[in-house]
C-alpha cells in the first residue's frame, strides 16, 4: 500500500521519498510544529502514556487528524510510517506507551539522529490504538542527514531492528527480512529474473530496489529529489487499478524529503502541482503559533510557507 525509497549514496543530496497508498484518502494536513510542545503518547495524561515535549521543530503530514504518517525535523532527521499487516506489538511492561500513530512524532520531536531515534525507542513501548475504528499495524523507516537509515518493525512480540545506510528500500507485507530474501531472486541482488511489474508490495519492493539501483548521478539536489519522485511514481498505484485484496490500493500522495538541505515536497497524486516548504525558511521557535494548510489545495504550487495558518492540532 505504500513504498518508500531512500537515496544515501549520490554525493549531492541524501533524499527520500514515500508514497501513500489507501483505500480511501488519509485527509492530510501539513504541519509546521515548533519546539517545546508538550505531548502525549495516547489518548490522554495516564500515567500509562508516555510524556514528552519536542526539541526539535518540524514539517510533518497528518493523517485522519489522528496521529502522523510522515514528516521531517529541522535536524533533517525524517520518519515515515508504513502499513505492516503481521505486526504484533511487544507485551506490556514498565515503559510509557506510544501509540502508533504518534511513533512518527515521537521521533522527530526527540532525535537528530537516527542513532538518537533508536536510543530514544528503547525508552518506550508502541502499541496500538484504534484509527476510525481500525487497528493499523505499521513499521517505521528513518533517516538521517549523515545517511543512515533504520527500519523498526514488531513482529511476534519482539522488536525488530534493520539498521545502516543499505536499509534503503521499504513497502509492506511481508515482514522486511522476507522482502529482502525475495529481492535475491532478481538481478542484480543476486538472482536472474528481471523485474516484475505487478502492483502487489512485493513486486512493489523489488521495482523500487533495481531503479535505484540505477540511478545516475544528479548534478544536483534538485536532481536528486527528482531522481526519487521518478521512483515513486514509478512503484505508485493509479486510480481504477484492479486490485483483490488488502495489499493493493491507490496512491493519494507522494512525499520527499531532502534531508541534506532540509526540504520537504509534496504532490497529490489528484493534481498535477507539486509544493514545498523549506525548513530553513520558516521558526521553529517555541512562542510560534502551530501552523497548517491542505497541501492538496489545486491553486496551489511551489514554496508554500505563505499559505501557512495558525491551526489546533488533533493528536
Amino acid at each position: 500500500m505504500c513504498t518508500r525509497i531512500f537515496w544515501s549514496d549520490n554525493s549531492v543530496a541524501r533524499v527520500v521519498s514515500r508514497t501513500m497508498d489507501w483505500a480511501f484518502s488519509d485527509e492530510p494536513r501539513l504541519w509546521v510544529l515548533p519546539r517545546g510542545i508538550q505531548r502525549s503518547g495516547g489518548t490522554g495524561a495516564g500515567p500509562e502514556w508516555a510524556q514528552w515535549s519536542s526539541d526539535h521543530g518540524s514539517v510533518v503530514l497528518s493523517a485522519w487528524g489522528a496521529g502522523v504518517s510522515d514528516g521531517i525535523n529541522e535536524a533533517g532527521l525524517a520518519a515515515h510510517a508504513l502499513y505492516l499487516g503481521s505486526s504484533i506489538y511487544e507485551r506490556a511492561d514498565e515503559r510509557p506507551q506510544v501509540g502508533q500513530v504518534q511513533w512518527v512524532q515521537y521521533v522527530l520531536d526527540t532525535a537528530a539522529t537516527v542513532a538518537e531515534a533508536l536510543d530514544r525507542l528503547a525508552d518506550v513501548r508502541i502499541t496500538p490504538i484504534l484509527v476510525r475504528e481500525m487497528e493499523l499495524g505499521a513499521h517505521l523507516a528513518m533517516e538521517d542527514a549523515g545517511g543512515d537509515s533504520a527500519i523498526v518493525e514488531y513482529l511476534d512480540g519482539e522488536q525488530v531492528v534493520h539498521h545502516g545506510h543499505q536499509c534503503d528500500v521499504m513497502a509492506n507485507d511481508p515482514a522486511y527480512d522476507e522482502q529482502l530474501a525475495h529481492l535475491g531472486r532478481y538481478r542484480p541482488f543476486g538472482g536472474n529474473l528481471a523485474p516484475p511489474g505487478d502492483i502487489t508490495s512485493l513486486d512493489r519492493f523489488v521495482r523500487a530496489a533495481y531503479f535505484l539501483h540505477y540511478l545516475p548521478r544528479p548534478d544536483d539536489a534538485a536532481q536528486a529529489a527528482a531522481g526519487v519522485m521518478q521512483i515513486a511514481r514509478n512503484v505508485a498505484v493509479p486510480f481504477g487499478a484492479p486490485y483483490d485484496d488488502f495489499s493493493t490500493y491507490p496512491t493519494w500522495w507522494i512525499s520527499i524529503a531532502d534531508l541534506t538541505n532540509r526540504l520537504y515536497y509534496f504532490e497529490s497524486t489528484r493534481s498535477p502541482n507539486v509544493v514545498w516548504m523549506e525548513l530553513d525558511g520558516l521558526s521553529f521557535d517555541a512562542d510560534e503559533p502551530v501552523r497548517a494548510l491542505d497541501p492538496r489545495d489545486p491553486t496551489l504550487v511551489g514554496d508554500v510557507s505563505h499559505a501557512l495558518r495558525p491551526a489546533s492540532q488533533t493528536w
